[in-house]
């Protein structure tokens, strides 16, 4: 096969998720092994996933995302053969590793499927990878990730579009209140990286794109302590709130923090939220995420182009620009925090032989 630029194979990371009932707890087991979270949230989080049959959606987004690549690629000249690995399910990263080490491959390019910088979207994404490089062994293939693209015009421009339909289905009105939302994340791993900031960037492109000038950030889905502080406000406490204080007579809720219609998107938006606004009488819209829209996939391919150097410039709008392709050395490190009993939480340095808590999820960003 043609290498482009040294890189010879193009590797997908996502999370993962269960396919079936059976899948659902080993699943959760991997995902808060060695974390610091009550069995019982993972109990709950457990029978959010029965509810829909045991079957995230992530999986099936995931190969419909590896499609449309596979036939963007062609389309575009890029002989890069195609590959997928998860942190938590099947196909796991090792067994990825292991697989292209097989096939011959040295030197893959990855896209995480994650908009946005932080621990959990990133940092923990490639200790995952040098962990499943260890495992394979000194043959394994070096993988570098492409750039954040959530400031990126194939991010931002599917999303206004998505706000803009919402809209239409509620009153096409303007001055309808947009609520971006996106996973919350622990104040300690918030204040070692741009998340929040990113987030509100992304979310001031799609707002202004989208003509729609009154919108708000909030956060869901967090899954730590009570006594452990976490990004706020969470989206129903907002609705409930702001409707207490002006009724709300119209609420478009786009989940700009996810890239497909995640377990998170469909139970905590789509019933949470959505029965929060039914019991008030809240005209809702939700708008859908990227998936697989077009100039999302063009997106990648673009991204890809950038790092073959076969790109023109490196798009981004706004005024952060095009993110950085290489990580520096301290880039989203995390510092646990570990409240005490009763207390307030007690900072801890960080061990990087221990994993710390996390939000059970299928992850921010994604």
């Amino acid at each position: 096969m043609t290498e482009h630029a040294g890189y010879d194979s193009f590797l997908l990371v996502s999370f993962g998720g269960p396919e079936g009932p059976d899948d659902v707890m080993p699943f959760l087991e991997n995902v808060l092994r060695g974390k610091n979270v009550p069995r019982e949230r993972m109990l709950e989080v457990a029978e959010h996933y029965r509810h829909f049959g045991g079957v995230s959606p992530i999986n099936s987004h995931n190969r419909a995302l590896l499609q449309a690549l596979t036939e963007e690629f062609k389309a575009a000249g890029i002989d890069l053969p195609i590959y997928w690995g998860n942190r938590n399910w099947n196909p796991l990263l090792p067994d990825t590793l292991r697989q292209m080490r097989d096939d011959g491959r040295h030197r893959a390019l990855a896209f995480f499927t994650s908009m946005f910088s932080c621990y959990s979207g990133c940092r923990q994404y490639r200790e995952n990878i040098a962990a499943a490089r260890e495992q394979v062994g000194p043959d394994a293939p070096v993988v570098e990730k492409l750039r954040m693209g959530f400031n990126h015009p194939g991010f931002i421009e599917p999303m206004a579009d998505s706000v803009r339909q919402a809209t239409q289905r509620i009153n096409g009105d303007t001055k309808t209140q947009v609520l971006f939302t996106a996973h919350s994340i622990p104040m300690s791993m918030a204040e070692n990286c741009t998340y929040e900031r990113q987030l509100r960037e992304a979310c001031r492109l799609v707002a202004e794109e989208a003509g729609m000038g009154n919108w708000e950030l909030v956060f869901q889905s967090r899954s730590g302590p009570p006594q452990q502080p976490w990004l706020e406000p969470d989206v129903c406490d907002w609705i409930a709130r702001a409707d207490d204080e002006a009724h709300l007579n119209g609420l478009v809720i786009a989940p700009i923090g996810f890239v497909s219609d995640h377990m998170e998107v469909l139970f905590d938006l789509d019933e949470q939220a959505a029965e929060l606004c039914q019991s008030r009488g809240i005209p809702m819209a939700r708008a859908v995420t990227v998936g697989t829209d077009r100039r999302f996939v063009t997106m990648v391919r673009q991204l890809v182009e950038e790092r073959l150097g076969l790109a023109q410039e490196r798009l981004a709008l706004g005024s952060l620009g095009p993110w950085h392709d290489v990580c520096p050395a301290d880039c989203c490190l995390y510092t646990p925090t570990r409240p005490p009993a009763g207390g307030r939480p007690a900072a801890t340095m960080h061990d990087p032989t221990k994993a710390p808590a996390a939000p059970i999820s299928e992850k921010p960003g994604e």
